[in-house]
């Protein structure tokens, strides 16, 4: 690299590092998806510790956010919430990617952890 243009890059300003991961994952095609699964990591801040308890976000494919439900009694109160839940997850940057809730009962929201 010559003298000229070391110096010019110095000088130049710092780009964020969120807009190099943006860039970065928007050249591979993957951004709905990574926004996707950014709204299963935020599961528990978007339906609120009560529901988090309950279940949990596991998959984000094509539009649809899967959670896992512990039981039917939950998984019938939590889909009678579905357009709230929908609305709020809405309300996140990026969120319209998640055009539904497919909600499941089984092992995948078994937690142990929460009594």
């Amino acid at each position: 690299m010559t003298t000229a243009r070391m110096s010019e890059r110095m000088n130049s300003r710092p780009t964020r590092i969120g807009g190099v991961v943006d860039r970065i994952i928007g050249s591979l095609g993957l951004t709905e998806r990574y926004h996707g699964w950014l709204m299963v990591s935020r599961w528990t801040d978007i339906v609120g510790e009560y529901y988090a308890r309950k279940s949990r976000a596991f998959r984000f494919d094509d539009g649809k956010l899967y959670v896992a439900v512990e039981d039917p009694v939950w998984r019938q109160m939590m889909a009678m919430d579905t357009e709230k839940i929908l609305k709020i997850i809405h309300d996140y940057p990026h969120g319209r990617v998640v055009k539904s809730l497919h909600l499941v009962h089984g092992e995948k929201g078994t937690r142990t952890d929460a009594k």
